[in-house]
This record gives C-alpha cells, sequence and structure tokens, in this order.
C-alpha cells in the first residue's frame, strides 16, 4: 500500500482512536476519498474490523457504529460505481453484525471491554476495563482516568522515560493498572509493583498484567496496599525478609477525594521514611481546587513540599495517542522531604 506519510498518520491515528473506544464525534476521520482506495479499504478490515483476527476487538456495537460511519463515507464518495469499489469484506462484516443478536446498549455500557492506549513508537497497553463511571461494585478503579493518560504520555516522553528507566516502581491507587504495565513492558522499567485498596481492582489488575503478557516472576505484581496505616507498609512491602525496595512511587488521580487525602499523604511520609532516597510523582486532575489544595496542606503539615513537573501535552487535534480532553487542566508533582527535593531524575 504506497500512501504519503500523512496518509498514513492519518489512519494510525484513526486505528489508535478506534482501539481506545473515543466517541464517534471525537475521532478524526480520515478524508473520504483515501478511505474509497481499495487498498485503504483492505487496510481497515485487516487493521480493525475483522474480528476474527483481531487479538482484543472493541465491543460489538461500536465496531458496528464505527463501521457502518466508514461505508457510510465511502459511498457517498464514490464517483464512478463501476470503478469504485465497496469491500466485500467490510459489507459482509457488517452484515453480520447486523444479523446478530447484540446485547442492549445498556448492557454494553456495564460490560467489561478491551481498551487499547498507544503511547507512541509501538507502545500499546490493553487493559480490560470497565467504561461506566463508577462500576457496579461502586469502585471507580475499574476504568482508566486522564490523568494516568497524562502522566503514562509524559513517562513515555524523551524526558519522562528517565524517571523510570532501570528503576523499581511502586503504584499507588493502580486502578486498571496502565502506569506499571506500561512502565515494565515498554519503559524498561526493572520492576513494577500496582497497589489498590480494594481486593477487586487488585484482581482486575493481574488480569490486566496476563492480558500483557505480564507477571510477578517478569517483575510486575499487583498487591492490596491501604492508605494511612504504617503497619500496612510492614506487610505488604517491607515485611521481614522482604527484598522490595523501591526507586520511584507514581500515583494518578488519587487526590479525586478530599477525604482520603490525609491517608494519602500520610503513606507518602511514611515510604518517605522508610526510603529517603525515593522519587514521587502525582499526577492530578484539578476539577476542584480546593481538593488539590488540600492535598498541598497535608503535604506541609508532614514537611513535604510539592513541585510542578511541566509537560504539556498537544492540543486534541495533534495527538497521537494517549487521547484524552484537556478541557479540565492535569498537573503532575514531585513530592519530596521538605528541603530535599532529591535528584530529579529528569535532569
Amino acid at each position: 500500500m504506497k500512501l504519503a506519510p500523512g496518509e498514513m498518520q492519518a489512519l494510525d491515528v484513526f486505528r489508535a482512536q478506534y482501539f481506545q473506544l473515543l466517541d464517534l464525534a471525537q475521532l478524526r476521520w480520515p478524508e473520504a476519498q483515501l478511505l474509497k482506495r481499495p487498498d485503504v479499504q483492505a487496510w481497515l478490515f485487516a487493521e480493525m474490523f475483522d474480528r476474527d483476527s483481531i487479538q482484543f476487538p472493541p465491543p460489538e456495537r461500536y465496531h458496528m457504529r464505527v463501521l457502518k460511519r466508514v461505508i457510510s463515507t465511502i459511498e457517498k464518495a464514490v464517483d464512478n460505481p463501476e470503478e469504485d469499489e465497496l469491500s466485500d469484506d467490510l459489507m459482509s462484516s457488517l452484515s453480520l453484525l447486523l444479523g446478530s443478536n447484540l446485547p442492549s446498549e445498556m448492557a454494553s455500557a456495564q460490560a467489561k471491554s478491551y481498551v487499547t492506549y498507544s503511547f507512541g513508537n509501538d507502545c500499546a497497553v490493553t487493559l480490560l476495563e470497565s467504561r461506566a463511571v463508577i462500576s457496579s461494585s461502586g469502585t471507580t478503579g475499574l476504568r482508566t482516568w486522564e490523568a494516568a493518560l497524562h502522566l503514562g504520555a509524559y513517562l513515555a516522553s524523551e524526558t519522562g522515560r528517565q524517571w523510570v528507566r532501570g528503576k523499581r516502581v511502586l503504584e499507588l491507587g493502580a486502578g486498571t493498572g496502565l502506569l506499571s504495565i506500561l512502565c515494565t513492558k515498554h519503559l524498561q522499567a526493572t520492576k513494577a509493583t500496582a497497589t489498590d485498596g480494594d481486593e477487586g481492582v487488585v484482581d482486575s489488575i493481574k488480569t490486566n498484567l496476563f492480558l500483557n503478557g505480564l507477571d510477578a516472576q517478569g517483575g510486575t505484581d499487583s498487591i492490596v496496599l491501604r492508605w494511612g496505616r504504617s503497619w500496612t507498609l510492614e506487610e505488604s512491602l517491607y515485611y521481614e525478609g522482604s527484598k522490595d525496595e523501591y526507586d520511584v512511587v507514581i500515583g494518578a488521580d488519587v487526590t479525586y477525594d478530599k477525604s482520603v487525602i490525609p491517608a494519602l499523604v500520610s503513606t507518602l511520609a511514611d515510604l518517605l521514611r522508610h526510603q529517603p532516597s525515593l522519587q514521587i510523582l502525582i499526577a492530578a486532575t484539578i476539577r476542584n481546587e480546593q481538593t488539590f489544595e488540600a492535598f498541598d496542606v497535608a503535604c506541609r503539615r508532614h514537611r513535604l513540599s510539592v513541585r510542578d513537573i511541566d509537560f504539556a501535552p498537544p492540543p486534541g487535534d495533534d495527538q497521537n495517542g494517549p487521547f484524552y480532553p484537556k478541557s479540565t487542566p492535569i498537573r503532575i508533582v514531585q513530592v519530596s522531604r521538605a528541603g530535599d527535593s532529591g535528584p530529579s531524575a529528569a535532569q
């Protein structure tokens, strides 16, 4: 398939957005004249719509909506029906879905789905997650939130990689485990431990580790860690005989609720007492300035300093993956003992 660089990039971005399950209104649709080319239609089927060969396909209803839009766009672009043909493979794929007994929209929204996040340079992480804002179990940890994507984009950048390359990483409030998986699968971290306070979430992380070919023997694991109880660190991380030591602590969207901030900051302080050389990075979506101010105040109370890391992702229309809105600001901060900013790994 011979395409100009810009045309291939348009298709690659479209595919990445599709596997991240972006809403149809957010997809960057390639030009109709590009989509109607026979070789491009063959590429679309092989790379996006052939459910028999794609390892982690999107939900059937989402697949059907996107495919219907693709076919409609191609049909409208056809000038000469004798010269411009619509792919039989694409049409057959749509026909099968239209004739299937698909789950209802409500059932689809509650079901877990494969979601693949791309971080450039063939760095991709596939997760099984719930797209519902809050799952039936009451936890928000079964889907990936914007701050995790923002921190992941930073860590995957040339500057950010220095924080985790060759390092042992501890993730707090890991949720889906995206960041721990990204660090060990693609960013050359020697070890990553994904922790969460919810046992069901930790079990889901183990599933996501398996999907990405990772396990404890390979240096990636998930465990329950509840904040604000210093003795739980000894039980979970620093128990007698354990050789667990870490270089970097990361957390994304862990300051969303003011009520959990005292316990979170207490745990950060306890970790620094165990390992004073730890580097800590926290990413937070600033939905409420007062909530993050409470985090800042709690850090000062524990004699911890908070320093912003400068990282501005490209605007939405220029993002190549992962894809997330910039309508709400997201901050990345380094937390350290007051008076000891530590040797910034990004220097």
